[in-house]
């Protein structure tokens, strides 16, 4: 398999100094991008939803669990679908421990269309613990999924609740959502990147079709895979 070339570490030492200056510029510029996030006006959103959790009936305030942020991912599991999205699932594999958002006032929930019964049971497979909410034929998906591709399709939310008045802050979807994934974060820092044929890297990387079977769900690696044998070496 080709490799990077090997050079001395000074020779090594002086293109890392030279990547870094890149690396913090482009910090600076990803800062600066959320400064403008936060400065986003807001509209406001309907509060009387009303969605399903494990226990019954949820109203849309509720989610929020007392806090004035919420973030809600939308994930892809229509209702009739036998096999939950498996970008989805690799989103939902990295969201962070809920206790660091709570303490910042911010609490996080997932939200599908599928009934809710099927929800947790693919999470109790999973082993999540982010709440989970059917939306079904509440409206909720169809009037806050900016998505192009409907209201079944993945995106992220963000709203901010004053009083019982709910409004969306930001909206993203597509690679919008790559940043809830921590393993894309780690992937990028190595030599070969993700590995997929997209990604603009030298002759001779290891590529495989864009999302052909990685990531997948981790309970359905093969051994080889887990082994670092299913990425082809060229």
């Amino acid at each position: 398999m080709n490799h990077p070339p090997i050079v001395s570490h000074d020779a090594w030492q002086a293109a890392r100094d030279a990547l870094m200056v890149r690396e913090k510029a482009h910090t600076r510029a990803g800062d600066a991008l959320a400064a403008e996030r936060r400065r986003l006006p807001m509209v406001r959103v309907r509060n009387d939803y009303v969605l399903q959790g494990g226990d019954g009936p949820v109203p849309f305030l509720d989610v929020f669990e007392g806090r004035r942020q919420l973030v809600v991912y939308h994930f892809m599991f229509p209702p009739g679908q036998t096999s939950p999205c498996l970008g989805c699932t690799h989103v939902a594999e990295n969201l962070p421990r809920l206790e660091h958002l709570h303490a910042r006032d911010v609490s996080l929930a997932m939200v599908s269309r599928a009934p809710v019964e099927e929800l947790h049971a693919y999470r109790r497979r999973m082993g999540w613990t982010v709440p989970w909410y059917s939306s079904g034929d509440s409206g909720f998906a169809e009037e806050v999924n900016l998505s192009p591709y409907g209201a079944d399709a993945f995106g992220l939310n963000v709203f901010l609740r004053v009083g019982d008045d709910v409004h969306r802050t930001y909206f993203t979807h597509g690679r919008g959502v790559e940043s809830l994934g921590a393993v894309f974060s780690y992937m990028d820092l190595t030599p070969y990147g993700r590995q997929q044929e997209w990604e603009d890297s030298p002759p001779g990387w290891p590529q495989t079709e864009t999302y052909a079977g990685w990531p997948a769900r981790f309970d359905e690696y093969t051994a080889d895979e887990l082994a670092g044998r299913a990425v082809p070496h060229v």
